[in-house]
């Protein structure tokens, strides 16, 4: 087995929460490199590591395989390509690109480069949404008519990352949070018809949109995707309805608590949540078909939370780089969140429905 070497374009929270953990527990992987303009957080934490003080001069090292492109999002479009250019399979943080184009351009080129491009969605790998697509996977609500997925967070100050606060390509909760939402809602039911959206600011002290509402209409189907950063009293995470029942699910994030507390993925008891995170799943079961009614047993009980892990997304990148299997997550999934936040922008701004169309735009 010959570990990826593999590169981190920055050392932040993204770098040191989100990816290092997992790359250095993974015997699949080697943390190679790091760039960092001044600093030398990683070289303090994980000993050996290269820093690099410039994008290019970490791109020229032919010994990176994997370039991991966590830095500010209206940065990710140039720095993937340049990464691409230079030979290197890339992970490109959420959101994909701030636009259609530009992820339409770094999907052809990682084609003809032969290179694997990804887009890190780490929260399939959350225990709360591996929870509801097991649900769902399973049947146990029916014929699904309604769903609401929430990402609400309180807080009255802004982010102290400013390139988080600053109006330009790709800022906002809905890239930010929304990114999340979106994707797992495409992953459970597919591209939506046409889509309405509500996208404000409202805490006066914002500069870029921390609220948004989206409605996207599918043939039987409605699902809601709502975020605001005025919520002090957190609301179901998941809230979904069928013609035989309902599951109602906390919004959770057990993985990301731990590794901010700067524990060590790979334990045994790893991403699992306690138990009143449960979802409470009120439904039917067992349909008598033979009854005049067809009803089953009504039942209404917590189910046990799925297991998340992060690491289960670089599992599955190692496989595409070494055997040629598919991204964990691809680059087409990505540049379909992109299509729908254009379309939410549009739809937010002309207050109407939008039509969602299947090609790039």
């Amino acid at each position: 087995m010959k570990p990826v070497n593999t590169a981190l374009c920055s050392f932040g929270m993204s770098g040191w929460v989100f990816h290092a953990p997992f790359i250095v527990t993974d015997p699949h992987f080697n943390l190679y490199a790091v760039w960092e303009r001044s600093k030398n957080l990683a070289d303090e934490k994980y000993s050996g590591i290269k820093t690099y003080r410039t994008l290019e001069e970490m791109l020229a090292d032919a010994a990176i395989e994997l370039v991991i492109v966590n830095t500010p999002n209206y940065t990710h479009y140039e720095y993937t390509k340049k990464a691409l250019l230079a030979g290197k399979h890339v992970v490109v943080e959420k959101p994909f690109t701030a636009t259609v184009k530009e992820a339409g351009e770094l999907i052809e080129l990682a084609k003809k480069q032969n290179k694997k491009l990804s887009v890190y969605q780490n929260r399939r790998y959350d225990s709360d949404y591996k929870t509801i697509k097991k649900i769902l996977d399973e049947k146990l609500l029916g014929d699904l008519v309604e769903a609401e997925f929430h990402f609400d967070r309180y807080s009255e100050n802004i982010s102290p990352k400013a390139h988080k606060e600053i109006p330009g390509p790709g800022t906002g909760t809905l890239y930010d949070l929304g990114s999340h939402l979106i994707d797992q809602a495409l992953q459970l039911f597919g591209m939506p018809e046409s889509i309405f959206a509500d996208i404000r600011i409202v805490r006066p002290i914002s500069k870029v949109d921390d609220y948004f509402d989206l409605l996207l209409y599918y043939p039987k189907l409605r699902v809601r995707i709502k975020s605001s950063y005025q919520v002090r009293e957190p609301l179901p995470g998941y809230i979904l309805h069928g013609s035989k029942g309902s599951f109602i699910k906390p919004k959770t994030n057990i993985q990301e608590i731990l590794l901010q507390a700067g524990e060590v993925p790979g334990t045994a008891d790893w991403g699992i949540e306690s138990e009143s995170e449960r979802g409470l799943l009120h439904t039917e079961k067992n349909a008598r078909l033979n009854d005049e009614v067809g009803q089953g047993d009504v039942i209404r009980e917590y189910i046990q939370s799925e297991k998340g892990n992060y690491g289960d997304y670089y599992n599955a990148m190692y496989e595409a780089i070494r055997n040629d299997k598919p991204v964990p997550v691809s680059a087409e999934d990505g540049l379909n969140v992109i299509k729908i936040i254009e379309a939410a922008f549009k739809s937010s701004n002309e207050k109407k429905v939008v039509e969602i169309h299947s090609k790039h735009q």
